[in-house]
């Protein structure tokens, strides 16, 4: 079993008194296209993007292919998006990058 760093992430995210997130959130009407976490009001998604060393799906042709499509999709539609690996989730840069984004410092 993996871990949901999505969870995590969310969990984290509420103990440092942040806003919560939306988990799986569906941003596109005309796709089954979710998002980890979103906060759709202020239009913030954040994505997991796991298997960078280890050829997942995220770095294969066809998955990245995919990503791209998705992300060109959500930056049309106005959307600012935080790319972040299960090891900044760990680490706790993934909810340094939230928490500056809600500051405005970015």
């Amino acid at each position: 079993m993996t871990p949901d760093f999505a969870e995590a992430l969310a969990v984290m995210i509420k103990l440092a008194g942040v806003a919560a997130p939306v988990r799986e959130h569906k941003f596109c009407k005309t796709r089954k296209w979710r998002l980890d976490l979103a906060w759709p009001e202020e239009k913030l998604a954040v994505e997991i993007e796991g298997g960078v060393w280890s050829r997942g799906r995220h770095v294969r042709p066809k998955g990245f292919l995919g990503d791209l499509e998705k992300y060109n999709t959500l930056a049309i539609s106005g959307w600012s998006l935080l790319r972040v690996t299960p090891q900044q989730v760990r680490t706790g840069e993934a909810l340094s990058l939230i928490e500056e984004w809600f500051r405005g410092e970015r």
